[in-house]
């Protein structure tokens, strides 16, 4: 089994059991195979049945409801090792657990009742339901629509790059009601809801991306998760803000797997007469991942610690760690790529894997553009301009 590295000297000892047992779970049943997954373009079922086994599923669903309750840094290290081992098995965790966390903050008593141990135990999957065609950073501008008939609600419209869509039995979906933003809860089997396979993605190729189109979809009011109008402001944003910790946690893998691929090559590969580790600029790529991978860990840490303590900037530290990490995890799979040489752009080398779920990384659950321009206004609260400042510059 691979020891995982120090994270840092302040993580309890059940953290440190906890990540050793993740990467314990990682190394036999998901490094095998991952490239497989990601040329074949699907996840077999067993991949999920492992995960509900070792309560993986469970994850963010209370001990209550029979999840494991896992506290924030528990909970981003299961993540980060997941999301070494294989980004789209790291995703079906990030929009399953999203589904539970929403449920668990927003819904209703009977539907955490109903739903919660469900989703726990494996026997639903949940799915985040609300990118569309022409939605999708900008979610105030979704298509789909819901309208109250009788003690029903009708939804209708088209939803694009549902992440495990294929597997899911629940889609937590946006739609709008009333013209006001509201969240619904959609089982697979409601009449009016089809759901087709999307393949030839760029990256994490084995998420099993599906289009889901609502024609006439009924389903009961008791489905409506919180009130009519706070769908996007409270229940999606619940859900994205836990995933994009989770994205976050598992670029932190993702970057240390180049790390280690990379390292691993730099040793063993010898050109000009000298191992590639003595070549001054192999030193300055692995410097940098190094760097990369131990500043993105620290960041997701300090997100996770705000998160469990309740601290409102915990919404901003997750922003700064996703940001971060992801940009840093895509510098860390091109620069692998680049100490592999040939090897690295061929179909038996993960690294090629690494770089193509990078970029991924970089657009989902917020683009890096977005992130920069959230972070780029929040500077200007955290560190305040003052007018004399503002009149030496402009002078």
């Amino acid at each position: 089994m691979r020891t995982p590295p120090d994270t840092a000297s302040d993580l309890t000892e059940a953290q440190r059991t906890a990540r050793a047992g993740f990467a314990a779970f990682a190394d036999e049943h998901l490094v095998p195979y991952a490239d497989r997954w990601d040329r074949e373009e699907r996840l077999p079922r067993e991949v999920t049945e492992h995960l509900a086994a070792e309560g993986h599923l469970g994850a963010a669903v209370p001990i209550r409801y029979g999840g494991a309750g896992l506290d924030a840094v528990t909970f981003g290290l299961l993540h980060a090792e997941v999301g070494r081992a294989c980004s789209s098995v790291r995703s079906l965790l990030t929009v399953h657990s999203m589904v539970a966390h929403a449920l668990d903050r927003w819904g209703r008593p009977e539907q955490r009742r109903h739903w919660l141990p469900r989703l726990a135990d494996g026997t639903a999957l949940g799915a985040f339901a609300v990118t569309e065609p022409d939605a999708g950073s900008d979610l105030q501008a979704v298509a789909t629509t819901a309208r109250r008939d009788g003690d029903d609600y009708v939804l209708s419209g088209r939803k694009h790059w549902i992440t495990f869509g294929q597997y899911a039995d629940l889609f937590l979906v946006l739609a709008r009601l009333d013209d006001r933003p509201a969240a619904f809860l959609v089982e697979r089997d409601r009449g009016g809801l089809d759901v087709r396979p999307m393949t030839g993605a760029l990256g994490t190729r084995a998420s099993m991306l599906a289009r889901v189109q609502m024609d006439g979809c009924r389903i009961p009011a008791a489905n409506l998760v919180g009130r009519p109008g706070f769908g996007l402001s409270a229940v999606i944003a619940t859900a994205l803000e836990l995933g994009r910790y989770s994205v976050a946690w598992g670029c932190v893998g993702l970057a240390e797997a180049c790390l280690r691929a990379a390292l691993g090559h730099a040793a063993a590969r010898r050109q000009f007469g000298s191992a590639l580790r003595g070549h001054q600029l192999v030193q300055r790529m692995l410097a940098d991942m190094g760097t990369g991978v131990t500043a993105a860990r620290l960041l997701c840490l300090r997100a996770g610690r705000l998160r469990e303590a309740g601290d409102p900037a915990s919404v901003h530290a997750t922003w700064m760690a996703k940001y971060f990490a992801s940009t840093a995890a895509a510098r860390a799979a091109g620069d692998a790529v680049q100490i592999h040489g040939a090897r690295g752009i061929g179909p038996d080398e993960p690294v090629q894997r690494y770089l193509r779920d990078a970029k991924v990384m970089e657009i989902i659950e917020g683009s890096t553009q977005l992130q920069q321009i959230m972070l780029a206004e929040s500077a200007y609260q955290m560190f305040p301009v003052d007018s004399y400042d503002t009149e030496r510059t402009s002078g």
